[in-house]
């Protein structure tokens, strides 16, 4: 956090960090004239590496006026901490700027530094287009189809076009097949997922794709059988001593499919403890290693 105060006056500087050592929290304020998403991941991704500090996160998104980035002032006045912006129009930064230096605040522009190493690199002017990274281009639309085709394929569904996926996973219930599905579609890759479930066939076709990717996933007996309890318990649903919970079971479960993947040659993940990032970020590492592959060999 030691480089945010360096954008403080003098004196300030031990006053901020008075604050925020006096309290478990501080006021994370974000700041942007498009949808705001950048600034979340940044400040998220920044607050994580404190692990005894909790941001109070305030977004205001598409700040494009004068009166609109007044207002935004007012409430970084009342709850004074960290401001992170991405400001195109020169005036509103401006003026966000010398206000946040009036009431001693810290301030950053979370994109100036990656543009300014970009122009250093590429040379010429950069064309600032607000929003720019949310266009309605063909990778935007390639984002829409693989969301639609993940949704219509998820859990086992319309599973005659497996083919034309680009990666299906295959898994015991609860191995968070479903939000992994999701993340890679937002990443344009077209997911389809199979639920490797006792004494229920799967698809003829599983075995016999060419094109998608299958990878399976798994957990350790210990996590999957939590975690079926915990939904369980959500559900208001009773146990009663059911092979869904029971540890040998699930247990069973889990080797069949490790054998499953054994035979087919299929890269497996263990998602024990793993993040759905982390999980999807393997997954598509392994898919675009694929896909050069595949290139090179035509």
């Amino acid at each position: 956090m030691h480089a945010f105060f360096n954008t403080l006056p003098t004196g300030a500087v031990d006053r901020a960090r008075h604050k925020v050592a006096k309290a478990n929290f501080f006021h994370l304020h974000l700041v942007s004239d498009a949808t705001g998403e950048t600034l979340i991941n940044v400040g998220r991704a920044a607050c994580a590496q404190y692990a005894g500090v909790l941001p109070i996160e305030h977004v205001y998104p598409l700040i494009r006026s004068m009166n609109q980035i007044d207002r935004v002032l007012q409430e970084i006045e009342a709850n004074p901490g960290i401001v992170l912006y991405t400001l195109v129009d020169k005036e509103i930064r401006e003026r966000l700027k010398g206000r946040c230096r009036q009431i001693g605040v810290p301030f950053m522009s979370v994109l100036a530094p990656v543009v300014q190493l970009f122009q250093s690199y590429l040379g010429g002017e950069p064309t600032p287009r607000i929003g720019g990274q949310h266009s309605l281009d063909a990778t935007y639309f390639k984002r829409i189809d693989a969301l639609n085709f993940t949704v219509m394929h998820d859990d086992g569904h319309m599973t005659d076009d497996l083919e034309n996926a680009d990666v299906v996973l295959v898994g015991v219930s609860r191995t968070s097949k479903t939000p992994t599905s999701i993340y890679l579609a937002n990443r344009g890759i077209k997911t389809a997922n199979i639920p490797l479930v006792p004494a229920v066939p799967l698809p003829p076709n599983l075995d016999h794709l060419k094109s998608p990717l299958v990878v399976g996933l798994v957990a350790t007996p210990e996590r999957i059988v939590e975690i079926r309890q915990n939904r369980l318990l959500s559900l208001n649903a009773a146990d009663n001593g059911s092979s869904y919970t029971d540890r040998d079971s699930v247990s069973e479960e889990i080797a069949l499919s490790r054998r499953l993947c054994a035979r087919n040659g299929w890269p497996l993940i263990d998602v024990t403890r793993r993040s759905i990032e982390e999980t999807a970020a393997s997954i598509m590492a392994m898919y675009n290693e694929r896909q050069r592959r595949m290139i090179a060999e035509t």
